[in-house]
């Protein structure tokens, strides 16, 4: 579950970085997995989103979102749900 604590308030400013998106008017299936998809289908559809990913100009912020939020699926910023759960597993400098 997406951790809500960490959005910014409810401001159309806050979100307004989605409507630059490269994604923005895409089958949203492009980034998210059906339930029983595994295995190399699951790498090809991930793989896709990242390349669309990676033409994007607001993909850092994409991604500061996602991984702020703690978003529990799809591709976000150019990251699979599996890249964004090891970076917040990784231990923090500060501390």
């Amino acid at each position: 579950m997406a951790n809500l604590t960490n959005l910014p308030m409810p401001l159309q400013e806050s979100y307004d970085w989605q409507y630059e998106g490269a994604c923005r008017g895409t089958d949203s299936a492009q980034f998210f997995s059906p339930d029983a998809e595994r295995g190399s289908r699951r790498r090809f559809r991930e793989s896709q989103a990242k390349l669309l990913c990676a033409t994007c100009p607001v993909l850092e912020k994409c991604r500061d979102h996602a991984l702020s939020a703690r978003e529990p699926y799809g591709v976000w910023g150019g990251m699979t749900e599996q890249e964004r759960a090891e970076v917040l597993a990784r231990p923090t400098l500060a501390g």
